[in-house]
């Protein structure tokens, strides 16, 4: 008799936890999504946010979120512009497609086709790069690899296609994923080849006016002018601050649409039903389905859920695997603003979470428990998992940017006089950097493509200095000079890893 009461017992939390598991979740959007996003928004320091969902052809939430910039009031609405960054990659890449479905190009056509200039530093694989490498990040290249010479600097786009063959490909050709801006320039770049109009033009004609994206900007140049924008922000010696916009037109098809929740979910319906608005085909399924196709291996993705799922790489979009679903998604980061797009097609699931600072996880946790909550999941809370993990990130970069200001408390002289590190400055890929004198034995270094930006430099003994640059996307770094028998001989360089991994020697003229 104990024995079957057990088993009941048993059988009745075996019954219970099935039946919680069968739950419909998605009510935590109608029920707990406004207090979910009030709490973020304060425990990650966001001033505004806008999140749209899609489902089964309709818009089930579109909403957004705080304000559009720190001190003020304006509120964000779903009308309201983020710049969306990377986002725009699944754009070009579909612009491409498009034109492949039309007979006017083939992805596996060579650059050299259509750039004929277009060189690596590897002739060979120049010679062989197609525009599908280009858009799958395979050219050799590693992740952000160029990106301080190219990004937000006064470089046009034929100039940074022309330094492409000056970056040293850390990766033999397709050998290996390393994600890459100018890539996806150079294969935009395409498109005023084949169609006689500029990227701006073609994606305004052929995407967004049928999609209706009316307020939609394709150049980041537009966004400052704009009435209903939100302003960037990012944190700075614990603060968080208004930042200037990035100027990404140089490498527009890479990262520089603005857009709005209201406008994004006319693109992500319409590439959830297979390219339809109502009975018109704007977007050939041909075109669509190119896009998804895995080209790459990324890496594994760790979910909170314990799952260890592929991460791939399509055409403008990453590939996952989670619980069974098949996932296209891709994250935007631009200074002072992170996104996210997400699409469950066989779900017909789509989710768009724009935010106003760079300093945040919510854009990527939100999407997870929002996903869990339409598979009918357990609530794991992404958010706080992902808070903390930030937050003891952040803890140790202020640890050690505290050791490093008192090590120049300390007044340590440099090795040289402060003029034996003064002149000019040669890197063969970026170009010219000036040292001039600041207070003291400090310096100030300026560069010749970021003509509002400079690096203060502050002495921690020998030829070792600690950088401190004015844009604080490009962060804070000890620069070695490098010296030969007293003689200054040139210096090496290193940003932020979010902006380029990858150090830049100068050498001393």
């Amino acid at each position: 008799m104990k024995k079957l009461l057990l088993l009941l017992i048993i059988s009745s939390i075996e019954i219970s936890a099935a039946n919680a598991q069968n739950i419909d979740r998605s009510k935590f959007i109608t029920d707990s999504l406004q207090n979910y996003m009030s709490r973020a928004l304060t425990n990650w320091r966001i001033p505004g946010a806008a999140v749209c969902i899609v489902k089964d052809g309709k818009v089930v939430l579109m909403k957004g979120y705080g304000i559009k910039e720190l001190g003020l009031t304006n509120p964000v609405d779903e009308n309201t512009l983020f710049m969306i960054g990377s986002n725009t990659k699944a754009f070009t890449a579909t612009m491409l497609a498009m034109l492949q479905a039309q007979g006017k190009l083939n992805l596996d056509d060579k650059i050299t086709k259509y750039i004929p200039s277009f060189k690596l530093d590897n002739k060979p694989a120049g010679d062989m790069v197609t525009i599908r490498d280009l858009l799958c990040h395979r050219i050799g290249f590693q992740t952000f690899q160029g990106d301080f010479t190219f990004y937000n600097t006064n470089l046009s786009r034929e100039d940074i296609i022309g330094k492409m063959s000056l970056v040293k490909a850390t990766y033999p050709f397709r050998s290996k994923w390393g994600y890459t801006n100018s890539a996806f320039l150079t294969a935009g770049q395409v498109i005023p080849v084949v169609t006689g109009k500029s990227w701006e033009a073609y994606i305004k004609d052929y995407i967004f006016a049928p999609l209706g994206m009316g307020n939609t900007l394709a150049l980041s140049k537009n966004m400052p002018a704009a009435l209903n924008r939100t302003v960037p922000h990012t944190i700075v010696d614990g603060r968080l601050t208004a930042i200037p916009y990035d100027q990404l037109d140089g490498l527009a098809p890479a990262g520089s649409i603005c857009s709005s929740v209201n406008d994004m979910s006319k693109w992500v319906l319409c590439l959830l039903n297979d390219g339809k608005v109502g009975n018109r085909q704007v977007i050939p399924l041909a075109a669509i389905q190119a896009t998804r196709e895995p080209q790459d291996i990324v890496t594994t993705a760790h979910h909170l859920n314990g799952e260890d799922d592929y991460e791939l790489y399509g055409l403008g979009w990453f590939l996952q695997d989670y619980s069974g679903h098949s996932i296209v998604m891709h994250d935007g980061g631009v200074g002072g603003y992170v996104t996210s797009v997400t699409l469950v097609p066989k779900e017909h699931l789509g989710i768009i979470i724009l935010t106003n600072t760079d300093q945040n996880r919510l854009y990527d946790a939100l999407r997870w428990d929002i996903m869990d909550a339409y598979f009918k999941m357990p609530f794991r809370n992404y958010c706080d998992n992902y808070l903390a993990r930030f937050k003891d990130n952040q803890d140790k970069e202020q640890q050690l940017d505290k050791r490093r200001k008192d090590t120049v408390a300390l007044l340590h002289p440099p090795a040289l006089p402060a003029t034996a590190y003064l002149g000019k400055y040669t890197n063969e890929l970026y170009g010219n950097m000036v040292v001039t004198a600041g207070e003291g034995n400090d310096l100030e270094m300026r560069f010749e493509h970021h003509p509002k930006m400079y690096a203060h430099l502050m002495p921690l003994g020998g030829n070792r200095f600690y950088a401190v640059f004015s844009d604080p996307e490009l962060g804070k770094a000890v620069f070695p000079f490098l010296v030969q028998n007293g003689t200054v001989t040139g210096v090496r360089i290193k940003v932020d890893d979010e902006l380029e991994r990858t150090p830049y020697d100068f050498k001393k003229e």
